[in-house]
């Protein structure tokens, strides 16, 4: 079969007019970037704003392996379907991060017949977005270290200076780093390191805010250091706000592409869900339910977390409210989870699937627990046997959930039809949307509760220094504000070793941190790193580009 960027390299694509059609869009409502892709008007929404929302449907997964389960794909695949069924559709997803491109997964952009495109540009710099949100997260750091340098009228304590400088690449050497060296004129030293462009506050605001009003208000108050007598300093005290909110400008815009078969793509923001709060901007997804009848949307890693931080802070801060979840599972993730090495998760195994069936039996239940349809997509492989497949159909019964298969990496959006009339179906069955705390609950409230309802914790054990911080974030008055928790991918728990579902686990928090612009705490399980490294193999040497421009390696 051929690969991602060949199948895509060698799709007919309309310009990108088409596809703006499709949703009431005309010429007059882009701003273009070549033939392919624009970002859409700020005019735009004052025409749309009144316009009633479609069904908006949210696509999680079972806890990840590196068997991969084609959460982005089935995303695409079923925006197709509905096109294929005569809905008037869109497709709200995350920019990729170079990150992940350079490293270990390679390409985001779907994959197979289920992909958008222009894939080559959309997994690399794309409209300058993610470039954009480095340079304002870096100036604000030069502004700080400025600000050191010139005299430090704020009287900053520079071994509480908690803003850090990003980077869009995985770097482990920048993880800690000391600044100001070489004399005097070279700045004040200081220990300091970088995270990846993904994990910035920035890239939550710029996802979070509604308008750019917003965006201006929430990058003031973003909490850079603290003083000597232990107060907070913001980008406000550093009055640089208006010149970040300049350099975002254009980036808040929602960036619009397409899929294969033409359904439009709203492609905007890219935080991490296993170090940041894993979902597109609030502004693309409003446009895009404004847009059309049918929205799908995705949300990083498993339900245990892109999706409880969909549920729990952008639909908590934006009021958007799922229609239906679908929950992506493969037989040969299934297959891991019961103990299967990778090497064998070809050859038939329905006691395996069987054991990591409580895997996705937990991930149903979590978003049971939100009161919210659920519907199993299985996505398919040559692989996969007639009992394997019943078993899964089979747990499905029993938990009350729709099932579908999947076909959409092969067949494009025609083997997308059957989850498309699945979840159409859904779009009928009672919902009591629910949240997982209430805001008035304290932050060591609110880790317990998704801890034990979500991951399935017994309970939470929090370090001298978690408990340190826990105490000063109450002190400054931050104490009710959600927590977008940075944990594993790889288990339901805080140790990546533990697949399936594990039981009778605490998890550990070893970090909390304000992040008063996003308007949430991040809370650190376990080892978690917010600058990834590279593998000992990384994607980067599989890429390459001809001297014609082909580009060949990119998945």
């Amino acid at each position: 079969m051929l690969s991602d960027v060949e199948i895509a390299q060698g799709t007919a694509v309309e310009k990108i007019t088409a596809a703006a059609t499709r949703l009431g869009l005309t010429e007059d409502d882009l701003e273009f970037y070549g033939k392919f892709k624009a970002k859409i008007s700020r005019d735009v929404w004052r025409r749309i704003e009144h316009n009633p929302d479609g069904k908006l449907i949210l696509v999680t997964a079972i806890t990840p392996t590196p068997a991969g389960e084609g959460k982005t794909t089935t995303s695409i695949g079923l925006a197709d379907a509905f096109a294929r069924l005569g809905r008037k559709i869109c497709v709200a997803l995350r920019e990729p991060s170079l990150g992940p491109c350079f490293g270990i997964k390679g390409g985001a952009a779907g994959g197979g017949y289920a992909q958008v495109v222009p894939m080559e540009d959309i997994n690399l710099h794309f409209t300058g977005d993610f470039h954009a949100l480095t340079t304002a997260h870096n100036l604000l750091a030069a502004v700080l270290d400025n600000h050191l340098q010139q005299g430090n009228e704020l009287k900053i304590d520079v071994r509480r200076v908690v803003w850090k400088r990003v980077l869009d690449l995985n770097d482990r050497a920048l993880r800690n780093v000391v600044v100001g060296l070489g004399g005097k004129a070279n700045g004040v030293p200081r220990e300091t390191g970088f995270d990846i462009t993904v994990a910035s506050e920035m890239m939550a605001i710029l996802c979070l805010a509604k308008d750019f009003a917003d965006l201006k208000e929430r990058l003031g108050k973003i909490i850079v250091a603290y003083t000597v007598e232990g107060e907070i300093v913001t980008a406000n005290d550093l009055k640089v706000t208006g010149s970040l909110a300049l350099l975002l400008k254009d980036a808040i815009k929602p960036n619009l592409v397409q899929t294969l078969e033409g359904t439009p793509a709203l492609i905007h923001g890219g935080p991490f869900a296993n170090i940041a709060h894993g979902c597109n901007s609030v502004t693309a997804t409003r446009y895009a339910l404004k847009l059309a009848d049918v929205v799908v949307t995705e949300a990083g890693f498993g339900a245990d977390l892109g999706a409880e931080k969909f549920l729990d802070i952008k639909c908590r801060m934006s009021g958007l409210q799922p229609d239906a979840v679908v929950i992506v599972a493969t037989i040969r993730a299934l297959k891991m989870h019961g103990g299967v090495d990778k090497k064998s998760l070809a050859e038939p195994n329905v006691a395996a699937v069987e054991r990591g069936l409580d895997n996705l039996a937990k991930h149903i239940e979590n978003v049971q627990s939100f009161g919210l349809p659920a519907i199993v997509a299985l996505n398919d492989f040559p692989t996969d046997t007639d009992e394997e497949i019943s078993a899964v159909e089979k747990i499905c019964a029993a938990k009350g959930v729709r099932f579908a298969r999947s076909k959409v990496f092969a067949e494009g959006g025609a083997g997308g039809i059957e989850l498309a009339r699945a979840v159409e179906d859904s779009f009928n069955d009672a919902k009591n949307f629910t949240l997982t705390y209430v805001d008035e609950a304290g932050i060591a409230e609110k880790i317990s509760a998704v801890a034990t309802k979500i991951y399935g914790a017994a309970g939470v054990n929090f370090t001298s220094a978690a408990k340190k911080q826990l105490a000063e974030i109450e002190r400054l008055g931050f104490g009710k504000l959600p927590i977008c928790i940075a944990k594993t991918q790889y288990s339901l728990s805080d140790d990546a070793a533990k697949l399936g579902r594990p039981k009778n686990f605490n998890v550990t928090v070893r970090e909390l941190k304000i992040s008063a612009g996003a308007g949430f705490i991040v809370v650190l399980l376990g080892s978690i790193l917010t600058m990834p490294g590279l593998p000992k193999r990384p994607a980067a040497e599989k890429i390459d580009i001809t001297p014609d421009g082909v580009i060949s390696g990119l998945f």
